[in-house]
């Protein structure tokens, strides 16, 4: 079987003015400097592992750590300085509340342009519409612009529209955390649904309960590194260590 991702000595660097120097070096063709440049550190370095299809991985770790790095390398919305990402397959990236979406649009444009975005026609979209809006709970909201709208309610469409998406790699991190209980519920039974149908799955949580629900694989980065890759109890017994001897010591420092 071929993994969809394949991830071998990973690296991405930031410093000030990153996001602008990056850009140029880009449009210029330049290659990528990989020495260590004053105000600069690693976020991810020397990262490599492999996932196959319908694995369903925990990411584990403080924050600060790289997790939500990681993810939007795999989707593609940052590229490595070091090392290689290979992706077999769409993405759907649930990584931030806002999913994507443009502030100054309405809730019934961005469904349309998100979703037309990462690949559904027309057709597609108008098939699907009313389940999107019925998941989301947002009927009476069609209309107005995604900016004006609770982070609740951007929780709820954003996730409905991602995981509506025909794409066999999903990415969620952290989002459901502000959702309420009840939609939380919702949001489950349709991630197992996913799963069960095959896809592919990256979850980042602080939840314990929610990472243990879904996911039988854990990925735990400690300071941009990969310090486990293993079962996903064991990637959460190795951190819930570290977290014990750091505060050890920081109780012996007094």
């Amino acid at each position: 079987m071929q993994p969809v991702i394949e991830a071998a000595g990973l690296g991405i660097s930031f410093r000030r003015n990153r996001g602008r120097r990056r850009r140029l070096r880009e449009l210029s063709g330049s290659p990528p400097q990989t020495g260590r440049r004053k105000g600069e550190f690693w976020a991810l370095r020397d990262v490599t592992f492999s996932v196959d299809p319908g694995e369903a991985v925990g990411l584990v770790g403080g924050n600060g750590q790289g997790k939500s790095t990681l993810l939007k390398l795999i989707a593609g919305v940052l590229l490595p300085d070091e090392g290689t990402m290979l992706v077999r397959g769409g993405v759907a990236p649930l990584i931030e509340v806002t999913g994507g979406f443009v502030g100054d649009l309405t809730a019934r444009d961005n469904i349309a342009l998100t979703a037309g975005v990462h690949g559904l026609s027309k057709r597609a979209i108008a098939d699907r519409f009313d389940e999107i809006v019925e998941f989301a709970e947002v009927g009476d909201f069609l209309d107005t612009p995604f900016r004006h709208f609770s982070s609740g309610m951007k929780v709820r469409l954003g996730f409905s529209v991602i995981t509506t998406l025909d794409e066999p790699i999903v990415l969620v991190d952290e989002v459901l955390a502000v959702g309420d209980r009840s939609f939380r519920e919702k949001c489950y039974r349709r991630m197992e649904d996913l799963l069960s149908g095959g896809r592919t799955m990256f979850l980042v949580s602080h939840n314990v309960s929610d990472l243990r629900r879904f996911c039988t694989r854990g990925l735990y980065l400690k300071g941009g590194s990969l310090a486990l890759d293993g079962t996903l109890e064991d990637a959460l017994s190795r951190y819930g260590e570290d977290v014990a001897r750091r505060r050890e010591r920081r109780a012996a420092r007094g």
